[in-house]
């Protein structure tokens, strides 16, 4: 299975060292995912992640960025809903009901569905799934391996949403809460906590 990291929607002084050693422990893909922040500071921080990583990186904004650093792809999402007419390659996108996944998951190379349990990184942001939703919505074959899920992923429930048939997984705040950009003196907490969910996604 899959384990995907979303970044934090902003930036902090420490993040490309992170992403880098993240990428060291076998992380599988990187959303990129900054919203209202100009590009610029996007441009930086992919300046700081060694070229090697590029590829595995997946932008949500700034789509121009592909090309220029040569990444994985783009997303597709509310804030940014159609790729460029003239776009060619990895395209993943956003969903927000078993749905919307039956009718987009065969335009994109993967899809997010979230969120299947209450968000950790949005409070109030609660699950709309119940277990029986999501299990039937397996054996219908709309949840596979090409639908990621979204939203209170944590090493509690990793091995549940194995269990109701998805590609992968994709952390956001339970991953970035283990690192406290202003006072912590280092991120190894970050990088244990990624290296157990690693472990119990294959």
């Amino acid at each position: 299975m899959k384990l995907i990291v979303v970044t934090t929607p902003t930036f902090f002084v420490e993040e490309d060292k992170i992403i880098t050693a993240l990428f060291e422990e076998g992380l599988d893909i990187l959303h990129l995912r900054k919203p209202e922040l100009p590009a610029m500071y996007t441009e930086r921080l992919l300046t700081l992640i060694p070229e090697k990583y590029h590829h595995r990186i997946v932008t949500h904004e700034h789509f121009y960025l592909k090309n220029e650093f040569d990444l994985m792809g783009i997303h597709i999402n509310n804030r940014n809903p159609e790729e460029p007419h003239d776009y060619h390659g990895h395209i993943s996108c956003s969903c927000h009901s078993i749905e919307e996944v039956k009718t987009k998951k065969a335009q994109y190379n993967y899809v997010f569905l979230s969120p299947i349990y209450d968000c950790i990184s949005k409070e109030g942001y609660n699950s709309p799934y119940s277990a029986e939703e999501l299990r039937k919505a397996a054996s219908e074959g709309i949840i596979d391996n090409k639908v990621i899920a979204l939203g209170g992923i944590t090493p509690d429930n990793l091995m549940e949403i194995k269990d109701f048939g998805f590609g992968g997984a994709a952390v956001l705040g339970n991953l970035w809460n283990h690192f406290d950009a202003c006072s912590d003196q280092n991120y190894r907490s970050v990088i244990e906590h990624f290296k157990m969910l690693k472990e119990m996604s294959e």
